[in-house]
């Protein structure tokens, strides 16, 4: 019996690598574990959405994600381990601690005749999208990740900008304008320009920019940037062929949110990123039999808790709902605000947009007692004293001013999304990243391979085994 059953596993692993599928769609929401997936599921489903989908993938691993150097991860070394299958240090990309070169997925579907797709909604420099078909022992070499680019022959990228080092001169490996060189070495390349972009036709590389640096949140979303399920969609529409492709698609701004630790813009960005998987779901649905879908997160940011001393069981997601941007646009707007009035300006001519922005009641002879957005006299002092140490900042032309300290944004619209998150009864641990195991989940094809793994470099090794047939 033992015999048997020692044969039929050998079986079942052949069948599992027997061929790779035709195509493969890796998803990783950046800063995206299990808090985030469920916070954003609760969200869901409250709204009237339905549930996340990639939640209820019938092969589910909980995945460590360490680095080589540390127990804290951060993007480069977790893009690595997932996309090269080796753990490096923290801000090394596509190489291992001694800088040899390492071979990502990407490169190993594009050797067996995949094309393939890069779409992210930050930099496509930035370090998740990188550690695919960059080989650099600093992910703030963003120049040269540019000629990586460039020289990986990929089919198909789609995301942010490059901030202002496209044409960096002053870098040693100076090679021209990194568009340029795109340009000549046979890419389609739009900057900002998505009619180009929507006109593209199958059998042409391209490259395409939606925005200098990050794209917008999904929740500031405007018509000038694509979504990323409108990003991915665009892909597919470009890869598909005969040999399939390999597409990597990421939430990138799901981890910007989580080091603001501004819960209502995290959620929407991770709802966002799973309208993508939607996509592939639907592609999945015409091509059962070739497609695998996997879902993974690269790190979890901030420590979110659903729930704290001082709230109980009180867990009101739903309250999310009442914000309407995320706190670095509110804070940029206030900022503009008050430059505008030259620190002439009272608290209460911003009332109305702290009750546009996050949906607050205050306090009134008529007002709802047993409204949940009600605010306390407490929280409304909160809001006066943060407000008025805002306009003494910006009065004293952004010096510090007693115990005011300079932050990246200013301190009012930190207030008044600590107070929302209260009301939600959401609580974040940091403003960086932790070391919770993400989720890693899969439907389609060759899916059970990717049961029970426990570290993410072991997402590379199916993967490759996948590819290459072993």
């Amino acid at each position: 019996m033992k015999t048997l059953t020692i044969f039929l596993s050998v079986i079942l692993a052949q069948s599992v690598f027997a061929s790779a599928p035709k195509y493969v769609f890796l998803f990783i929401g950046d800063g995206m574990s299990t808090p985030q997936r469920t916070m954003a599921e609760e969200f869901s489903r409250k709204a009237g959405f339905g549930d996340i989908a990639m939640n209820h993938f019938p092969v589910k691993s909980a995945t460590r994600t360490h680095s080589a150097n540390s127990v804290i991860t951060d993007s480069a070394a977790s893009a690595t381990a997932i996309a090269c299958g080796v753990k490096t240090n923290n801000g090394m990309l596509g190489v291992d601690p001694a800088t040899n070169h390492l071979e990502s997925i990407a490169y190993v579907a594009q050797k067996a005749g995949k094309k393939i797709g890069i779409i992210t909604t930050v930099t496509i420099v930035h370090a998740t999208p990188a550690g695919f078909y960059a080989h650099r022992e600093s992910r703030g070499m963003s120049y040269r990740i540019g000629l990586d680019l460039v020289s990986s022959g990929f089919d198909y990228f789609a995301g942010g900008g490059m901030y202002d080092k496209y044409n960096d001169t002053a870098d040693a490996q100076y090679r021209g304008n990194v568009f340029d060189l795109a340009k000549n070495a046979g890419y389609i390349v739009n900057i900002c320009d998505v009619p180009a972009w929507k006109a593209l036709k199958p059998g042409s590389k391209s490259w395409n920019v939606f925005s200098k640096t990050a794209m917008n949140y999904s929740i500031d979303a405007n018509k000038k940037e694509p979504t990323v399920a409108e990003m991915l969609s665009k892909g597919i529409e470009l890869l598909d062929g005969p040999n399939g492709f390999f597409i990597m698609c990421e939430g990138g701004k799901i981890d910007y949110a989580g080091h603001a630790n501004d819960a209502a813009t995290n959620l929407r960005d991770l709802i966002a990123l799973d309208k993508a998987v939607r996509v592939a779901l639907k592609f999945q649905e015409e091509h059962p039999e070739d497609t695998l879908i996997v879902t993974t997160g690269d790190h979890e940011t901030g420590g979110l808790s659903m729930g704290f001393a001082g709230v109980g069981s009180s867990f009101r997601v739903e309250l999310l709902a009442n914000q309407t941007m995320s706190v670095d646009v509110f804070a940029d707007k206030i900022k503009r605000l008050i430059k505008k009035s030259c620190g002439k300006i009272a608290f209460e001519d911003v009332v109305g947009e702290l009750e546009k922005a996050f949906g607050f009641v205050f306090p009134g002879p008529n007002t709802n007692k047993s409204d949940p957005m009600l605010l306390t006299p407490e929280e409304v002092a909160k809001l006066k004293d943060s407000f008025a140490k805002d306009v003494a900042f910006s009065n004293a032309d952004g010096k510090e001013t007693g115990d005011y300290t300079a932050q990246r944004k200013f301190v009012f619209a930190q207030t008044a999304r600590k107070i929302l998150a209260a009301h939600a009864g959401v609580a974040w641990s940091t403003s960086s990243h932790t070391a919770l195991p993400t989720l890693t989940t899969a439907k389609g094809r060759s899916a059970e391979a990717f049961a029970n793994l426990t570290d993410n470099t072991e997402i590379s090794k199916v993967f490759k085994k996948l590819y290459r047939g072993e």
